[in-house]
């Protein structure tokens, strides 16, 4: 078996169930915003991304967005975020999801402002902060990360992060760029992982069953549709310096390094279940070399670190 393989089974979603609802999302000063008008200035790819989400949000932090390989990368970019940020520090979640990440900070001391496109996984954040008693520290709210101007703190935070390729997502990431430094403190930094653009596994994956199209999908220079369940979510993928290049004007760039470049992605389950101790190894190496030159360029994900200038 090569030790390459897949991907995209991050943004695999069920038949979507679109729901016309109004949800409310907890915005600074206990103030309730109907999400319902910002939906509809959306475009019809974004629109289309929100009720994806918006249709798993109840069981996204089960197996179908949390799997075994899934928590493996969550831990990774927990390590990375425990190391650069230190608790009491303010920091903005784009694209929380259900609120594993903010939660999990928010229980070490981190102050976090949750926001996400999708306002059913919104409210799972909200519903998981208060179950787990960090309300006071977890501000969730209705904003994409398409959005920022929306937030009024600027200079408030300290850091950013975004975690499993939120950020493919966005239209425009020359204004994620822009009002995340109008945010950030001075020298504040941001974490982010990345759906990237070479995947040899996802590659090798599908040459081997002779699905071309799908081989080179993640070749594609501009968004891209990717069907799952005869759904759509848009989606464009990067090489770390494609993607640093949006944030070169307010950022610099710190690091960068892969992410399952030699462990598997997070839909081949049963390589950790058959050979866990193989699986341990790939990862541990994957610690070791994925952040070499030409090599960290690979992966499933990419993570990467830039500091305000």
């Amino acid at each position: 078996m090569p030790w390459f393989l897949v991907i995209i089974s991050i943004v695999t979603l069920p038949p979507i169930i679109r729901q016309r609802r109004r949800v409310l999302s907890l915005c600074p000063m206990n103030k309730l915003v109907d999400t319902q008008a910002s939906s509809a200035m959306a475009t019809p790819q974004l629109r289309d991304t929100q009720v994806a989400f918006d249709s798993v949000a109840a069981d996204y932090d089960g197996p179908r967005g949390n799997n075994d390989l899934i928590q493996d990368m969550r831990s990774e970019m927990w390590r990375w975020l425990e190391t650069i940020f230190s608790p009491g520090n303010y920091l903005i979640d784009l694209g929380c999801g259900t609120g594993l990440d903010a939660v999990h900070l928010a229980r070490l001391g981190y102050r976090v402002a949750a926001t996400d496109w999708s306002p059913l996984m919104v409210q799972r954040t909200a519903d998981r902060a208060a179950a787990q008693q960090v309300i006071d520290r977890v501000r969730a709210m209705n904003v994409g990360a398409h959005q920022l101007q929306r937030l009024d703190e600027a200079g408030a935070f300290d850091g950013a992060y975004s975690n499993l390729g939120p950020l493919n997502c966005v239209p425009d990431l020359t204004d994620v760029a822009r009002e995340c430094a109008r945010l950030l403190k001075p020298g504040g930094t941001l974490v982010f992982t990345v759906i990237g653009r070479y995947c040899p596994w996802e590659i090798a994956h599908y040459v081997r069953r002779a699905r071309w199209a799908r081989a080179k999908l993640r070749f594609a220079r501009n968004v891209v549709p990717v069907g799952m369940n005869n759904h759509t979510i848009w989606t464009r993928y990067y090489t770390p310096r494609e993607f640093y290049a949006a944030f070169e004007e307010y950022f610099t760039l710190e690091h960068h390094r892969g992410l399952c470049v030699l462990a598997p992605p997070p839909y081949l389950t049963w390589v950790r279940e058959k050979y866990p101790r193989l699986h341990a190894w790939l990862w541990s190496l994957d610690r070791k070399v994925a952040g070499w030159p030409l090599i960290r360029a690979l992966g499933d994900h990419f993570l990467i670190v830039m500091k305000k200038r």
